[in-house]
């Protein structure tokens, strides 16, 4: 709405201002009568377009295709959890860390490691850990499925 406004002052303020530049004082009026009604007709197809559109249109995507694209990322996000230490550090613990962090509000490294270890206790904490990331053990094993899913179950205990 406002770039269609905006292009309508454009439009009728350049149509005035080639009219005084090519010497046609005469023609001001009426071209700018016709800047403005070439406007007014712009506004009213973009109106009319917006009205006929179905309403799931361009408000967002298809239900359906949402929820397909979120099973996709999730479904490769977990697959994360059986590939090597390396991908976990990368792809989960990002993730879990900061979804521990919004979920227990805790700011301060020392609190938040001291509620990690209740909630997790010292096996899973430290996959879950901001502060575990180690790049010289990137080949090791990761966890695996099963840990992962011990997490989240104590996580939605929250």
């Amino acid at each position: 709405m406002i770039r269609l406004v905006a292009g309508g002052v454009f439009l009728v303020a350049g149509a005035e201002v080639l009219a005084l530049v090519l010497g046609a004082r005469q023609w001001v009026l009426p071209i700018a009568g016709l800047a403005v009604a070439v406007f007014l007709l712009a506004a009213r197809l973009s109106f009319d377009a917006a009205q006929h559109r179905p309403a799931g249109e361009g408000a967002g995507d298809d239900p359906a295709e949402t929820l397909r694209r979120w099973k996709s990322r999730t479904e490769s996000t977990i697959q994360w959890a059986d590939s090597t230490r390396g991908d976990w550090d990368r792809h989960l613990r990002p993730r879990l860390a900061r979804e521990f962090v919004l979920a227990t509000r805790q700011r301060d490294p020392v609190g938040l490691q001291a509620t990690g270890r209740i909630v997790f206790g010292d096996d899973l904490w430290d996959w879950v850990d901001p502060n575990n990331v180690t790049r010289e053990r990137g080949r090791e094993p990761g966890p695996g499925y099963a840990t992962l899913e011990e997490i989240l179950r104590r996580m939605e205990d929250l």
